[in-house]
């Protein structure tokens, strides 16, 4: 799923499309990513549009009606099914960039974000923002050193592409109203790429980026058999289950649930950390969470200086002590 700003400048007579790309999959931080394509629009006065990409994609672009798009495209094609950087989806992107005389072309900082957007700007030969978290005046903010630092970022480029961080933003909400669907007929050319598989985590559990409550474990920890207590204080939450990058790196659990710089970006109703001293890159990656629940018995833990609530305690009576406590409120 893409985003596309339509702007008509005061200074020239001419119509320019701000072309903001996202997932293909309506996720959180598609929403989330919304609320700073919003914020763009406004502040360059422009025309907020969507661009859908795939393969019998009709019902991504009607989900995406009531979000208050001025005009959703669709550009759909078999080759187009799946995502691929080299020429199909990066082609199609550049091309309606070009058609629409486009000033700004993004999508969410997630792992296609991050392989797409690069080749984009190759194409396009613009300049490029990646992790922007919001705009100061027509400049773009983004974090640096682990969020300790913060950069404004000028482009002189007449095209920007940017890959924006969608927990430094809430949902958009829906405004009533239903945006047009407009279909673009965009030829893709034949590639040497070619897509064999995805091999995901099946879970019963939600992703860690979409979940409303996310518990992870860090190397407090002490061993992959100790997840499971993560695992029974996630379940009455119906929460995601996280991880440290020093928990991953031990070989305790799956890399698909490392929350970090280097990991999965989340901002949860509730982030609860068990074990996790709080290094800075972890922090990086959880810090915009709306609450967050620290348990360590470390009391000078770094994590204590973001935490809304702080337990110093040993983990392995303090957790098995809430997971009695919820289970006995769910009766």
């Amino acid at each position: 799923m893409y985003l596309a700003y339509h702007e008509e400048t005061k200074d020239e007579a001419q119509h320019r499309i701000w072309t903001f790309y996202e997932a293909i999959n309506i996720k959180s931080a598609t929403l989330n990513s919304l609320t700073f394509a919003r914020q763009v629009s406004e502040t360059f006065g422009a025309k907020l549009c969507l661009l859908v990409i795939g393969n019998n994609a009709q019902s991504i672009a009607a989900s995406l009606q009531p979000y208050g798009a001025d005009t959703i495209y669709l550009v759909e094609d078999k080759n187009l099914e799946k995502c691929t950087a080299e020429k199909t989806w990066g082609h199609v992107i550049t091309e309606v960039a070009k058609q629409c005389d486009a000033v700004f072309v993004g999508m969410n900082s997630g792992t296609t974000g991050r392989n797409l957007m690069p080749r984009v700007a190759g194409k396009l030969r613009a300049g490029m923002v990646t992790d922007v978290i919001g705009m100061e005046g027509r400049d773009y903010i983004r974090e640096m050193w682990a969020g300790n630092v913060l950069a404004t970022l000028e482009v002189k480029t007449p095209i920007t592409v940017g890959t924006i961080q969608g927990t430094a933003f809430s949902k958009v909400e829906p405004i009533g109203t239903e945006s047009p669907i407009k279909q673009l007929e965009i030829s893709v050319p034949e590639t040497k790429t070619r897509f064999i598989e995805i091999r995901e985590t099946v879970s019963d559990r939600p992703d860690p980026t979409e979940a409303c409550v996310v518990v992870s474990g860090g190397r407090g920890m002490k061993g992959p058999e100790n997840f499971k207590l993560i695992e029974d204080l996630t379940d009455p939450f119906g929460g995601a289950v996280g991880a440290s990058r020093a928990a991953v790196d031990a070989g305790w659990i799956s890399n698909d649930f490392q929350v970090g710089q280097t990991g999965k970006m989340v901002a949860p109703d509730l982030y609860i950390a068990a074990g996790i001293s709080g290094a800075i890159q972890h922090l990086a990656g959880m810090k915009n969470s709306k609450v967050i629940v620290a348990i360590n018995k470390d009391e000078e833990a770094p994590i204590f200086q973001i935490a809304d609530y702080g337990l110093v305690a040993d983990l392995f009576k303090a957790v098995p002590e809430m997971i009695e406590t919820l289970e006995k409120e769910a009766l």
